[in-house]
């Protein structure tokens, strides 16, 4: 491990100041559960370590707006797989939530280090596509909302520029409770990378969303405003067809060492048809975890 100056600044503009001066040669330190393994394996070398969990405007709360809700930036995943609203309105987001890696892990990794890392393989990612999220950035030019679709660019890119961090992610409300869902594909239980996530919204007008990930340089949004997949009626085939013209843009890389790309393609479209069918039986239930 390569030494680095470390800072624990106590205002968010000081956070701003210090990100804008060292640039890429920074890091944020906030649950730290990816940050602190690259550090010690030598996969990053900061200059510099900036600490936020000592910035009062920057918390784990959830907190309820008139659109929505917004999820602070230090916000575990413990805490909003268990939160009530978030399984009530966002049920394919507290589902993602709990699969992140292990208890532990879950308890400290926050949603905004998720994002921020922007793998291709983040759990939360395709859930956050398909609700529409939006993430609050705050900078030297002051504070912006980025939509989540155009947040991501490739693996470990995100459009956050030189001195922003992640202050929350808004949640809109949505105008009737979508039946939604997620799902991956692991090599085995536990805390293992997805070789596919996948998390699928039918909302009550007909349309579905889907979100996939680990199946190229980032997450994908697509939808289906036929009315073809929300339709308990519609054949399994035609399903399948209209799924496959979905994912046409899936391009899985051949090196990954977890599937290869054939599988992932495989898995990527039983996973469809299956997210498609409990998103269905969801939203005509209108039911609620417990």
């Amino acid at each position: 491990m390569r030494a680095f100056a470390y800072e624990r600044p106590t205002t968010l503009q000081g956070a701003v100041a210090l990100l804008a001066e060292h640039g890429s040669e920074a890091r944020l330190l906030a649950g730290g559960t990816d940050l602190i393994i690259r550090l010690r394996d030598g996969s990053i070398a900061p200059r510099i370590v900036v600490d936020l969990k000592r910035i009062a405007e920057l918390d784990g709360q959830i907190r309820e707006h008139d659109g929505g809700l917004t999820i602070g930036a230090r916000a575990v995943m413990t805490d909003i797989a268990a939160d009530g609203r978030i399984r009530r309105d966002y049920r394919a987001l507290a589902e993602a939530a709990a699969v992140v890696g292990s208890v532990q892990i879950r308890n400290r990794a926050t949603l905004a280090g998720n994002i921020c890392n922007a793998s291709p393989a983040a759990d939360t990612a395709p859930a956050l596509l398909v609700y529409g999220a939006r993430v609050i950035a705050a900078g030297p030019a002051g504070t912006r909302r980025i939509p989540i679709d155009a947040f991501f660019v490739r693996s470990g890119v995100t459009t956050l520029a030189r001195g922003e961090l992640v202050t929350a992610i808004e949640l809109p409300r949505p105008t009737s409770r979508p039946g939604s869902v997620h799902l991956r594909r692991t090599r085995r239980r536990g805390h293992d990378l997805a070789s596919v996530t996948l998390a699928c919204a039918v909302r009550a007008d007909g349309v579905t969303q889907l979100a996939y990930g680990s199946l190229g340089p980032r997450p994908v949004l697509v939808s289906d405003e036929t009315g073809l997949l929300a339709d308990p009626t519609a054949p399994e085939l035609a399903k399948m067809r209209r799924l496959e013209a979905l994912f046409v843009g899936a391009s899985p890389s051949p090196r990954s060492m977890r599937a290869s790309p054939e599988y992932r393609l495989a898995m990527l479209h039983v996973l469809g048809l299956r997210a498609v069918g409990t998103a269905i039986e969801r939203l005509a239930q209108g039911s609620v975890p417990r």
